[in-house]
């Protein structure tokens, strides 16, 4: 299966995202539309303290209107930037606790429908907390859980975000029996 870009045109630039739209030649000749959200690559994070809780954090997300529950992530901010050190900047500046290592469990990808965002989720364990540093337009708070707290909430149907979902699960293949 292979679909053939015949153009494509940018009808949205934003700040985080773009909106391409492309005519593609499918491969029995006819030809389709997409529209695609053009996005760069994200990280999220697992990180689990000495104790064996995980932190995750809350914060208000206007999509929704509401405050969700989500595992620390966000974009890879610099050209040229690792994602595991995107990773190390990102659980810094939203909790304040810091790596002692980083380990890729796997990317997702939310929705391979019409956006091409890839997300690298990484698991940690975390040791001492210093300063958060939020951007300017971010309000977050830290929770902290076990394990078995955390697929308690998802059994409630408490946890909908789905790069949580997702990244839990890669920690859960991964790492939980380990």
């Amino acid at each position: 299966m292979y679909e053939k870009t015949l153009s494509r045109k940018t009808v949205y630039q934003g700040r985080i995202i773009d909106v391409d739209v492309l005519e593609v030649e499918l491969e029995n000749g006819k030809r389709s539309i997409r529209e695609i959200v053009m996005h760069g690559v994200a990280v999220a994070i697992i990180p689990r303290l000495p104790d064996r809780r995980f932190v995750f954090i809350r914060q208000f997300r206007k999509p929704m209107e509401r405050v969700c529950f989500e595992v620390v992530a966000g974009n890879v901010d610099h050209d040229g930037e690792r994602e595991a050190d995107s990773a190390v900047r990102e659980l810094q500046e939203e909790t304040g606790y810091i790596a002692e290592s980083m380990e890729l469990l796997g990317p997702i990808y939310p929705s391979v429908g019409y956006c091409s965002e890839r997300i690298d989720v990484f698991y940690c364990a975390v040791s001492g907390k210093g300063e958060t540093s939020f951007d300017d337009d971010e309000r977050i708070e830290t929770e902290l859980l076990s394990e078995q707290e955390m697929d308690e909430m998802i059994r409630r149907g408490e946890v909908a975000d789905a790069k949580t979902l997702a990244a839990w699960a890669l920690y859960k293949a991964k790492k939980s029996a380990a």
